[in-house]
């Protein structure tokens, strides 16, 4: 029976070089010197702090920059809130969304459904989806419609099977 996967991923290696390369800009331009700022990359936490709001603001357009310089999508990496830090500077930590969680999940399955195609099948493992079909074209279909809707992560679909 065909089938294919769904799934959220995200080149951690990718990540890393992005994070490197917006370092490397922040030490090297003019108006970062002398501010504090950093950018570090901890697990699947992007940690950004900088002197001034203004400063943080502009790392992350960097940081950004340099993500989907690297093909990272930007849908994958959710902001927190700014926080005050010590001396009077500001930190904010991304989080790297990896995997599809339960309501998410649930979400994508429920939509799978209502498309209305006659023999689909979807079930979740773990942090992605199994979708079945007796025929490769409705499994297509599937993938076009979920490409076509934003769910808020990024969705790949891996073996495809038949």
């Amino acid at each position: 029976m065909p089938s294919f996967d769904v799934v959220s991923e995200v080149d951690l290696q990718e990540v890393r070089n992005a994070v490197d390369q917006a370092q490397r800009e922040v030490t090297n331009r003019f108006d970062f010197k002398n501010t504090g700022t950093e950018v570090e990359l901890a697990g699947h936490e992007i940690h950004l702090h900088s002197s001034t709001e203004d400063r943080l603001k502009a790392l992350v357009q960097v940081l950004e920059e340099k993500l989907v310089k690297r093909q990272v999508p930007l849908k994958a990496v959710a902001y927190g809130n700014v926080e005050d830090a010590a001396k009077g500077s500001v930190r904010q930590t991304a989080t790297l969304n990896v995997g599809i969680d339960d309501p998410r999940s649930r979400e994508i399955n429920k939509f799978i459904k209502s498309i209305g195609i006659k023999g689909v099948s979807s079930q979740i493992q773990g942090d992605q989806l199994r979708v079945q079909s007796k025929k490769r074209d409705d499994l297509q279909q599937v993938i076009a419609a979920l490409k076509q809707e934003d769910f808020g992560i990024p969705l790949q679909f891996k073996n495809l099977r038949d």
